[in-house]
């Protein structure tokens, strides 16, 4: 009667399943604050569905980031990783179901008898099943914790999707900002090489000093040094520009954009709940959290007994001495291993996992206050940069006026030319000032968007994927 109503008990389990792990909670790291602590800009915030470099409506610029998306080779490496995670979820989904083989066997043997020496053939051909119950639900934890990978695949190769268009627009107007230095600095040795040219005159007239002609010298060749440092600039721009395109360095496609726009207007930033149902790295690191749990309950229910159920059904023939024997047989086994002495190695797999779940929590807890962190500072940026440029503004304009009246005082005789060259030095260096903030401000809106997320991204990966063929591969 007992037996009875141990194997009831073993089948109800069996029925129903059983874990032996409870999932653990996962919290985030503090309430939530109900606002951004930055002040931020009015107005109505892009749709997280619209990729977010269309607030620059700059048609160049799109094509170079279609482009990187369809040629850059980080983004096909992401792609490649994310479908060795499909192919490894669909592996360990395989686990779980029956697995049949077809087996055969022949053999030729001679064997001595009491009534002589007997050669015969004798063969079987059978279709093998093996099934393992999976009582303790360790395969069903394998494989979520493998789908919970592929969906943080998935979720890596949107963040790379955005960090990719990021770093094209800000190489793409950095390249902008050092054409537009270089072309400043060719109009300012323009202009140094007439002021020379003046001075140089009233050298000859016996109205100045050689002094003078010095100074005008030492401006003209100042400008002149500065621009082989906006070459390099230039180049190394365009180079990056050409890899994030897949490209060889120097090899990028006509229509770059020749001068410095000006920054788009400013948006805010939302809600703070917002934000990490809009960053997939954040994503990314909560789903390896939940697989590190799942793989918690996978190691523990390793401890407990297994059961598999094997079964075959085939046809034989034997031969003997005293005449060959053939027909059909078949089998059924119930196969149950209890794990007694392994020397610790289960229990120190459980723990290993659970290290890695804590591990995984502090990344997850990380990612979210890095997004805090990377929100904050765009917006103390973009903030910073507007008030910065609006007092540069002022400055270019105190040092033009500061120029023209110095030289005018000069080539009228009533000052000497240190004043001209003060002036010089200052209005050079307020314009390229000017110059360099309109583009940090630039890729400070960037830097904002990049660090608001979205969801476009989820689109552009589906439309990747879509393009995948013979693979079959598709989002989860």
């Amino acid at each position: 009667m007992s037996l009875r109503y141990l194997l009831a008990a073993l089948l109800l389990i069996l029925l129903t399943g059983c874990s032996l792990h409870r999932p653990q909670s996962v919290e985030l790291p503090g309430n939530l604050p109900e606002t951004f602590h930055q002040p931020q800009a009015q107005g109505m915030r892009p749709s997280p569905a619209q990729p977010w470099w269309t607030i620059f409506a700059d048609p160049a610029l799109d094509e170079l980031i279609n482009e990187a998306f369809a040629h850059n080779l980080d983004l096909a490496q992401a792609l490649a990783r994310l479908e060795q995670a499909e192919a490894l979820r669909r592996t360990t989904g395989a686990a779980r179901l029956p697995r049949l083989d077809l087996q055969g066997q022949t053999r030729r043997e001679k064997s001595p008898g009491i009534f002589g020496e007997h050669t015969g053939t004798s063969y079987n051909l059978s279709l093998a099943a093996a099934y393992e119950v999976d009582l303790w639900q360790k395969l069903s934890k394998h494989e979520r914790a493998a789908d919970l990978d592929l969906r943080a695949a998935g979720a890596d190769a949107q963040t790379l999707l955005l960090s990719l268009s990021a770093r094209i627009a800000d190489f793409y107007y950095l390249a902008a900002e050092q054409r537009s230095q270089r072309d400043l600095t060719d109009d300012n040795i323009a202009a140094f090489t007439d002021i020379l040219q003046r001075v140089e005159s009233r050298y000859r007239q016996g109205l100045v000093p050689a002094l003078d002609v010095y100074q005008a010298r030492q401006n003209l060749e100042a400008a002149r040094a500065r621009r082989p440092q906006y070459e390099r600039g230039l180049a190394q721009a365009e180079h990056a520009l050409a890899v994030l395109l897949g490209r060889y360095p120097g090899d990028l496609p006509t229509g770059t954009l020749m001068t410095l726009p000006a920054a788009p207007e400013a948006f805010p930033a939302g809600l703070p709940s917002e934000l990490l149902a809009q960053r997939p790295d954040v994503s990314a690191a909560l789903l390896r959290l939940e697989a590190a749990d799942a793989r918690i309950a996978a190691a523990v229910a390793e401890r407990f007994p297994t059961f598999n159920l094997l079964a075959a059904y085939g046809y034989s023939r034997n031969a003997f001495i005293t005449g060959d024997i053939s027909g059909a047989f078949w089998n059924l086994i119930l196969n149950a291993a209890q794990p007694l002495f392994d020397g610790g190695r289960r229990k120190a797999e459980v723990e290993r996992n659970e290290a890695l779940f804590r591990e995984r929590l502090a990344a997850y807890h990380g990612s979210v206050i890095g997004a805090f962190q990377e929100v904050e500072d765009a917006l103390a940026a973009n903030f910073a940069g507007e008030e910065q440029i609006m007092h540069l503004e002022d400055q270019n304009r105190s040092t033009e006026a500061a120029l023209r009246l110095a030289l005018d005082r000069y080539l009228a005789g009533l000052a000497d030319y240190l004043p001209v060259l003060a002036a010089q030095s200052a209005h050079v260096e307020s314009q390229s000032l000017l110059l360099n903030a309109r583009r940090r401000l630039i890729s400070d809106r960037i830097s904002l968007a990049r660090a608001l997320g979205g969801i476009w991204m989820a689109q552009e990966l589906e439309r990747h994927l879509t393009g995948i063929t013979n693979q079959g591969i598709h989002q989860p």
